[in-house]
């Protein structure tokens, strides 16, 4: 079989688009599991693993790089979370025994957003030089190093929040969602921008089902 990983061996083509094998299981196992995500499910997190692997190579054939190390941290935060939903501490376990939703507000919330506004400036500036810095291995310009960055940098927030199940983690993914179907249809790989405008309205019914969710339970019991 010719290189699975190769972002240039293609599937099959639909409406004249080229599809990668890539590509294509790289935006399934991802769709899947942002799915089971806004469900609160927690196979989410074994079937995400697959997809951060696959998007590692395609990210890097497509000069996304804060986007291809992201791959690499949500790899190993994957498997932190899919532990953290699994073995709560007895008071954080809801009737499932899984750990329960909770919100994250005022101060640690605002303190979280403004160092990511933070990390957004000094990992775009490292972006915006790698292909100087290391041309053997960035042979071209980073496409969006600021943009790029700042869904990096907001995806490892949302995912920290998500891993502890904090309510406000859908408004994060959300944003990152809505830019980054833009950067992907820039860049050419319109699967998965296609994908990103779907995890939208996966992040709107994530928000609603963990609010429901978090209403219902009885509020005397909820952790602080």
């Amino acid at each position: 079989m010719p290189n699975f990983f190769d972002i240039h061996t293609i599937f099959f083509t639909l409406w004249d688009y080229p599809m990668s094998y890539l590509e294509f299981f790289g935006v399934l196992s991802g769709g899947v599991a942002t799915w089971l995500a806004a469900r609160a499910n927690v196979l989410t997190w074994p079937i995400a693993v697959g997809s951060v692997f696959l998007f590692f190579f395609l990210f890097y054939q497509v000069q996304l790089y804060p986007d291809m190390f992201l791959q690499v941290f949500f790899f190993i935060t994957y498997l932190q979370g899919w532990w953290r939903w699994t073995h709560p501490v007895a008071q954080e376990a809801d009737q499932r025994r899984e750990l329960r939703i909770t919100r994250l507000v005022g101060r640690p919330l605002v303190s979280t957003l403004l160092g990511g506004v933070l990390a957004t400036g000094l990992l775009g500036m490292f972006a915006q030089n790698l292909h100087t810095l290391f041309p053997i291995l960035f042979s071209k310009p980073s496409a969006f190093p600021y943009l790029d960055s700042f869904t990096s940098v907001m995806s490892i927030i949302g995912t920290f929040m998500m891993i502890h199940k904090k309510l406000e983690c859908w408004w994060v993914w959300l944003v990152i969602d809505l830019i980054s179907t833009y950067m992907y249809f820039v860049k050419g790989v319109k699967l998965v921008g296609i994908e990103y405008a779907f995890f939208c309205l996966i992040a709107i019914q994530g928000l609603w089902h963990w609010t429901r969710e978090y209403r219902a339970y009885p509020m005397q019991k909820s952790p602080n």
